[in-house]
């Protein structure tokens, strides 16, 4: 029986469009829903592409009937830190108030199943340095909280409808294509990683450590880094899992073991084959001293094993994206 549209939200964005790819790959047929504030038309591959806003009922009554959608993976939010500080209501606006409006419109014409791209911010700062799924949820910053109310509306809906879900709470997400055809392609991005290959290709003269001080091995913050590659296949599991009757679910995406900030930075300088400038400043506010994820559960439930579990493979492919974007930027 011929499967159903996925309709994918913010699906031209960095983790989307890679999941995007995988799914066209597999076979599936792919609706996008991006209004590219953030993504990049030419990252969306083997799918079709709708300029829109997730927000936008009318929109997405439209898409949802003509396109016989009966599963959404939803990556459309914003998801930086220290702007959701600033900038609150933003983040309620868009992370919140729009995900509401897509599961009303869900609801409305029966979407089965529904991937939700959720955060590792949700937990805040774990005492152990560790979060499992049942560690509880206490974020620090409206973005955290924005993901987290979200998570609330699709357990309630879940429970009050069919639908069934998974939310997939990542980690640090980093990494590209490792054949090169998408990327982290975001303007003024935050990750590390990403910041790291920019400072090594010259886009930024420097990359800074915030916080050398903290109760670690090298004194920087230790964090769970997840190639972008295996965090797709985490939802194209999440996908067949589904399909297969399983019940609605919440699971950690990442590795289980962490690296510091040095240890990123270092490993960079390594496949770049020259140094870096790093500034050390003060820690920021906010920031766990480590943050790693238990996740046993995702590899139990969704039958996920990852392929890219290595620092030096993230590293590499990041770089060659940042290469390749300053040969030939996006806009």
């Amino acid at each position: 029986m011929k499967n159903h549209s996925i309709l994918v939200t913010g699906g031209a964005g960095y983790i989307g469009s890679h999941v995007v790819r995988q799914l066209s790959e597999a076979g599936e047929q792919v609706v996008v829903l991006d209004n590219l504030s953030t993504g990049f038309r030419q990252a969306v591959l083997g799918a079709e592409l709708i300029v829109g806003n997730t927000g936008d009922a009318t929109l997405l009554d439209r898409l949802l009937a003509e396109h016989d959608i009966d599963t959404i993976m939803h990556f459309a939010a914003h998801t930086v830190v220290p702007e959701s500080v600033e900038n609150p209501l933003k983040y309620y606006s868009n992370n919140t108030c729009s995900t509401r409006t897509l599961l009303e419109c869900s609801a409305r014409h029966g979407v089965k199943h529904f991937v939700f791209s959720s955060t590792a911010a949700v937990y805040g700062i774990p005492e152990s340095g560790f979060a499992a799924e049942d560690t509880a949820t206490s974020p620090i910053n409206p973005y955290g909280t924005s993901k987290l109310m979200s998570e609330w509306m699709l357990r309630d809906l879940a429970l009050a409808s069919p639908l069934r879900y998974v939310a997939l709470r990542y980690f640090n997400v980093a990494g590209s294509d490792p054949e090169g055809r998408i990327g982290q392609s975001t303007p003024r991005a935050t990750l590390l990683t990403k910041v790291a290959c920019e400072a090594a290709v010259g886009k930024r003269p420097r990359v800074s450590i915030y916080g050398t001080d903290y109760p670690t091995p090298d004194g920087t913050g230790v964090r769970d880094y997840i190639h972008v590659e295996d965090l797709a296949s985490a939802h194209v599991k999440a996908l067949h899992y589904l399909r297969n009757g399983g019940e609605s679910t919440t699971l950690n995406c990442g590795y289980g073991h962490g690296y510091s900030v040095r240890e990123v930075l270092a490993m960079v300088e390594k496949v770049a084959g020259h140094p870096l400038t790093i500034a050390e400043e003060p820690r920021r506010a906010g920031d766990p001293p480590s943050l790693v994820a238990k996740a046993d559960k995702v590899r139990t439930v969704l039958d996920w094993r990852p392929r890219h579990d290595d620092l030096e493979a993230i590293a590499r492919t990041a770089l060659a994206w940042e290469r390749k974007l300053l040969e030939s930027p996006w806009t």
